[in-house]
């Protein structure tokens, strides 16, 4: 007699979106991606994650593409490396993820060629401008942005918010009905030029650093912001309209991938 075990009823497929991890060491190497990453893309969003290594020799980034309907660039400790973008080692020593870099750049260039859409959260911002020809800089602690002290709590990391400024007709403005509004700030770099093709979604208050940028290059969506968004998803309006756009990305993306097969 064969085993035939109970399947559940089918539910309709979620779509599947990589969640990039980072090289850190805790007594020996690891791969590490924050939970607070995953919880709006399973909740809010409603998609299957998938963890993808930053291991450079172990990606098999044609593969890895092809499996993924999306893929988030998270948030970091490191930095992009400045020989990415041209650029010299500044004066502050910054700690740096050469694989993160090399995973990330190669396989958000693929997801784009092949028309998928592709998500930036604070460095994940930072390596889509890179990839776009874009160059970064130090960010100084002034204008309400916070550099960033890993010995605090992050509770207190996170308690520091700006003002922003919406594009006029841009997607956040759209997706928030707002022109202005507060967001969190941990970072060290920023963007200084502008990727080619890239448009800005939103600039900070005061230092008019760019806080959100925007691209449809090959038929699906390039969006990613400085600010991190999947700190407060709950309730901050700038946070749900980011993910609420991520939705909307994966769904048309969905449609023109049936479509295409």
């Amino acid at each position: 007699m064969r085993f035939r075990p109970a399947l559940p009823e089918a539910a309709p497929a979620r779509p599947v979106v990589g969640v990039l991890c980072c090289n850190e060491v805790a007594d020996r190497p690891v791969q590490v991606v924050a939970t607070r990453f995953v919880r709006p893309l399973t909740q809010l969003v409603e998609a299957t994650v998938l963890l993808v290594p930053a291991v450079a020799d172990a990606a098999d980034v044609a593969g890895v593409a092809a499996a993924l309907d999306g893929l988030l660039l998270t948030g970091s400790r490191s930095h992009v490396a400045p020989e990415r973008y041209g650029a010299v080692p500044g004066p502050r020593p910054a700690a740096h993820d050469p694989e993160r870099d090399a995973v990330a750049l190669a396989l958000s260039a693929r997801m784009i060629e092949g028309g998928k859409p592709v998500f930036g959260i604070c460095r994940g911002m930072q390596e889509l401008n890179v990839l776009f020809g874009g160059t970064l800089c130090e960010q100084p602690a002034d204008g309400g942005h916070h550099r960033g002290d890993w010995d605090e709590g992050y509770d207190a990391l996170f308690d520091h918010h700006h003002a922003i400024r919406l594009a006029d007709q841009g997607r956040l403005a759209r997706a928030t009905g707002c022109s202005r509004l507060r967001v969190n700030s941990v970072h060290q770099q920023g963007v200084d030029r502008l990727g080619s093709g890239l448009t800005v979604e939103a600039r900070a208050e005061g230092d008019d650093l760019v806080e959100a940028i925007w691209a449809r290059p090959c038929g699906a969506d390039v969006l990613a912001v400085q600010w991190h968004p999947e700190w407060d998803a709950d309730h901050a309006p700038a946070s749900r309209a980011f993910f609420a756009l991520v939705a909307e990305a994966l769904r048309t993306s969905a449609h023109a991938q049936r479509r295409a097969a």
